[in-house]
């Protein structure tokens, strides 16, 4: 069962065709302690697996080139979370994937969920080119509770895009996404940072795109987690977001006017 939308999509079989090909991407920094494990459970549901490290200091590099049968690229300098995922893009299309799937290694996402991801995108009933989790479509289980800056932000952010861009995204914030190969053809990415999901949002509409949503389980296990100098001011960090989503349309609209069609 797949929640699409607001609505739901009944599968017969969450056998997955067999020509469809999708990567899976972790991007990762400094996760020497924790990386292992995921690879472990995600090899679980994935044979092509790509791992960006993002410049770890801290002996990431060294567990990944101790696995066989993985695929790694390495920023020598930390460039940001939207720069992993830049890398992860340009690398499925240099392949011959069907898609990609990225997924986070913090523990949050949940590596068994992967073939629900890749069982949307190809669905031809959903037609979906971008499958993103939601965290707050449904309530499982053993739900954490947000941390209220974040959960604020989110709902703030997740509103001004659906109005500005006719959405009916629930959470835009969740990295853990499947994208078909049109999809990743349609989005340039040049936000390295952790507001990379919002210029995606604006070029996705921008395209055309379908995007469909997911519930996933909503967990936070690193409160404390830093999103590095002025911007764990949760002021800060939302001013930064809204400048994201400015110039992500101040290029989208001229291509929008020169086209006669609306964003």
């Amino acid at each position: 069962m797949l929640w699409l939308c607001g609505s739901t999509c009944e599968h017969a079989s969450m056998t997955l065709p067999k020509q469809s090909r999708f990567l899976i991407a972790l991007p990762v920094y400094n996760e020497a302690t924790h990386i292992a494990e995921v690879l472990d459970e995600v090899g679980r549901y994935a044979a092509d697996v790509l791992v960006i490290d993002d410049g770890s200091t801290d002996g990431t590099a060294a567990v990944l080139a101790a696995r066989r049968g993985l695929r790694v690229v390495r920023h020598e300098k930390n460039r940001g979370y939207g720069a992993a995922l830049a890398t992860a893009f340009e690398t499925t299309l240099a392949g011959d994937w069907d898609g990609l799937v990225t997924i986070d290694c913090d523990g949050q996402h949940q590596p068994r969920l992967i073939p629900t991801f890749i069982a949307a995108a190809v669905d031809p009933d959903c037609r979906a080119d971008i499958v993103s989790g939601s965290r707050f479509l449904l309530a499982f289980p053993g739900d954490s509770l947000p941390p209220a800056d974040r959960r604020r932000i989110n709902v703030e952010i997740t509103a001004e895009l659906n109005r500005r861009l006719g959405l009916s995204l629930t959470d835009a914030f969740c990295g853990f996404k499947a994208y078909t190969r049109q999809a990743l053809q349609n989005l340039s990415i040049s936000e390295y940072g952790y507001a990379m999901p919002l210029e995606v949002w604006v070029q996705a509409a921008r395209a055309k795109l379908v995007i469909v949503e997911v519930p996933v389980p909503l967990l936070y296990l690193d409160l404390a987690r830093s999103f590095g100098g002025a911007l764990d001011d949760a002021s800060t960090r939302l001013a930064y977001y809204r400048s994201v989503i400015e110039r992500a349309l101040a290029v989208a609209l001229p291509l929008a006017t020169s086209s006669c069609e609306p964003l």
